[in-house]
């Protein structure tokens, strides 16, 4: 199982940013508080990728403050790592930023 983002332009509905990560670090994503927000926006209200930036910057600036508490939820399966969720939501801030009217889509 896993999770795909996607951003996507409101006026044209082109896909301007997409990434998939693994559902193993949901344990993790809840861990830092962006669960819902990520693999849910829609239940939490968030529709647009402007929506997501501040909570992306918390929980990426709390996962570094403090790596021990994160990397506890490795999947022991192999299957995602803290040593890829981070860039990967540093990547999704960073796509965030720079489309920030754009429309957030999850499929799980």
């Amino acid at each position: 199982m896993s999770l795909d983002i996607n951003l996507k332009c409101t006026h044209c509905n082109h896909s301007v940013w997409y990434a998939n990560i693994t559902h193993n670090l949901n344990a993790m994503a809840d861990e830092a508080g962006i669960y819902e927000a990520v693999w849910r926006p829609e239940e939490c209200g968030i529709t647009t990728a402007g929506q997501l930036i501040e909570p992306l910057r918390k929980a990426i600036a709390e996962m570094k403050a403090e790596p021990e508490r994160f990397k506890k939820h490795n999947p022991e399966n192999g299957w995602g790592s803290y040593d890829v969720f981070v860039p990967w939501l540093e990547r999704c801030l960073e796509s965030c930023i720079g489309n920030p009217d754009c429309r957030v889509e999850a499929c799980r």
